[in-house]
């Protein structure tokens, strides 16, 4: 599949992250061969420990070298590599239309996880996508094959931001649903309360699953920068504010650090690969340094 078929693939943004491979930071479990560890021990070229010769084991894995200085039999173990399951997370309620100076929240989120989700395609890793709503509003499950990304694409063509947030339900509804380990990545405003969130993130992680966390935000959200009256519209169907921003701004900016502050210890006590982005930022760079940073590191011989 070629990605100008979909128009929030960008051509030159692949061709850019193309050399870029998507890592798990935690062992997964996969039906086919991969190149993501693996809990269990098997045959590839990166070696893992020794352990002693027992009946039954292959004579042709034993170590010969480690015989003649120990008298001993040992048998090399391998890390066995497989395959990964990216469970996409997209959270569709109304906040998401929130404009920005060129996208929207939505719009930003669908060409971020598009992106993401056909290399990992090209990689040969199994995708699905979860989209959160009220509860969980649409759901495709994880699946290896050129015309299962094309169906999880042509899902996010149509997909509308509306409705109140359900992402915590979707959130619990993955933990349990996804059967096997998987690398969550969760696209959001995260407009819900950070102990709420914190449950998620421990459920999630409790079920073995690597979460990765996209926290879509607008530069007016940080900044607070209005100089006159406004209307402040609430895109999840509450009434709207019409306020002085003079009278509020130190308020809403102690507010603001109040929830960053425990957003932040809850993605930390839960070990999450969190990335807060201004979506005025390129996505590009966002998954570069995202996929960068996930690179393993080798050990110096």
């Amino acid at each position: 599949m070629e990605p100008a078929q979909r128009d929030f693939l960008d051509p030159a943004i692949i061709t850019r992250l193309g050399h870029l491979t998507l890592h798990a930071r935690t062992p997964m479990l996969g039906s086919v061969s991969g190149r993501h560890r693996s809990p269990h021990r098997g045959s590839s070229v990166e070696f893992a420990e020794y352990r002693k010769y027992v009946p039954g084991d292959d004579p042709r894995r034993l170590d010969w070298r480690a015989y003649g200085r120990t008298d001993r039999f040992y048998v090399k173990e391998f890390e066995a590599d497989t395959n990964l399951r990216l469970m996409a997370v997209l959270d569709t309620s109304g906040s998401m239309r929130y404009q920005g100076t060129d996208t929207t929240k939505l719009e930003y989120g669908k060409r971020l996880l598009s992106t993401l989700m056909y290399l990992a395609s090209q990689q040969g890793d199994a995708i699905g996508l979860t989209c959160a709503a009220k509860g969980i509003d649409r759901q495709v499950p994880t699946r290896r094959s050129g015309a299962h990304l094309r169906a999880v694409l042509d899902e996010l063509t149509q997909i509308e931001a509306q409705g109140d947030t359900g992402l915590v339900a979707a959130l619990h509804a993955v933990a349990e649903q996804t059967p096997q380990r998987a690398l969550v990545v969760i696209v959001s405003d995260l407009f819900v309360s950070p102990a709420e969130l914190a449950d998620c993130f421990q459920h999630l992680r409790f079920r073995r699953h690597d979460v990765a966390v996209f926290h879509l935000l607008e530069d007016q959200e940080l900044d607070f920068r209005f100089d006159r009256p406004t209307r402040f519209v609430d895109l999840e169907g509450g009434p709207s504010l019409l306020v002085e921003p003079n009278v509020i701004h130190r308020e809403y900016a102690a507010a603001l650090q109040q929830y960053l502050h425990d957003l932040d210890v809850a993605v930390r006590e839960a070990a999450i690969d969190y990335h807060r982005v201004r979506i005025n930022e390129s996505y590009g760079e966002v998954l570069a340094r995202f996929l960068i940073g996930r690179t393993p590191r080798r050990a110096g011989r």
